[in-house]
């Protein structure tokens, strides 16, 4: 199987050009490529396919094997894989995904390949039931939620995938490994949830680390940020229709929730690290 490794802003993935290769066992070849010491190393496998709707489909797996719906960083590479690889030969994109269609502008640089991509991740949705977490509110904004004996306050918001975004005066020593998972799994997100630990740093900067569902903590998430943008405005702690600069481990993203319009944008980097081939055959032994 021929692969590209692609990162944005250390969000990595294995990605798949099926427009020319045949993955026939996604699910199994996600947890075997994703292995940082007997595969190649990454927070999952994206596939790029044809689409009748969209330029091409991403079709992503998380290092478990569980499917997702949508990512972030992730989106930014393949838009970036579709152009410099001739997939596409235009700058403004679209993207069928299992939570619609995204529309991308891309930014080429001096070499001609794409250096940043702008996302429309279309309208947050703030429904309890539609995100899903289990609520007799209508909408989940501050609201308390004990996890494992301490009470947190969270504000919950689906960007195609569900988050839960909670706010801390520090993330030095938050113990990730220990609470991530607790909410991860926690009996008010039927679907799981991805947690995002936020601090905020002014009115335009925010700090945030994340724990995503079937992943782990991983150095960025996309989604994550949109929806700690859209979290943050609602709770008044950003200032509204102003981009917002979203500090994550691995780098910077800029958010925009355009309220007239209801639409988020995300802007950043993407960056391919080397291309390769792997065999891909089951069963095998590590």
């Amino acid at each position: 199987m021929k692969f590209t490794k692609m990162h944005g802003i250390g969000n990595d993935y294995v990605y798949v050009n099926c427009f020319e290769e045949t993955v026939s066992n996604p699910s199994a070849v996600a947890k075997f490529v994703s292995d940082r010491h007997f595969g190649i190393g990454s927070d999952g496998l994206i596939l790029i396919k044809p689409s009748d709707v969209a330029d091409c489909e991403m079709d992503m797996y998380n290092l478990d094997g569980s499917q997702g719906a949508m990512c972030g960083n992730g989106i930014r590479c393949v838009a970036k894989y579709a152009y410099d690889y001739g997939i596409v030969n235009k700058t403004n994109i679209s993207v069928a995904t299992k939570s619609g269609i995204k529309y991308l502008d891309l930014t080429l640089g001096d070499d001609g390949k794409v250096a940043l991509v702008k996302v429309n991740m279309g309208a947050p949705i703030l429904t309890s039931r539609q995100i899903p977490v289990v609520s007799t509110k209508e909408q989940v904004i501050d609201e308390p939620l004990n996890v494992d004996g301490t009470t947190y306050h969270i504000t919950a918001v689906s960007m195609g995938n569900p988050h839960a975004i909670v706010y801390m005066d520090d993330l030095k020593d938050l113990d990730i490994e220990k609470i991530g998972p607790k909410f991860e799994n926690h009996i008010a997100f039927p679907d799981r949830i991805n947690t995002e630990f936020v601090k905020v740093i002014d009115r335009h900067t925010l700090q945030m680390r994340v724990w995503e569902r079937g992943s782990g903590e991983t150095l960025a998430c996309g989604t994550g940020a949109c929806a700690v943008a859209v979290a943050s405005t609602l709770n008044g702690l950003v200032d509204e229709d102003q981009p917002v600069t979203v500090k994550l481990l691995g780098g910077d993203l800029q958010i925009l929730w355009n309220r007239q319009e209801n639409l988020v944008y995300m802007t950043g980097s993407a960056t391919t690290v080397f291309d390769g081939e792997i065999d891909v055959s089951f069963p095998r032994n590590k």
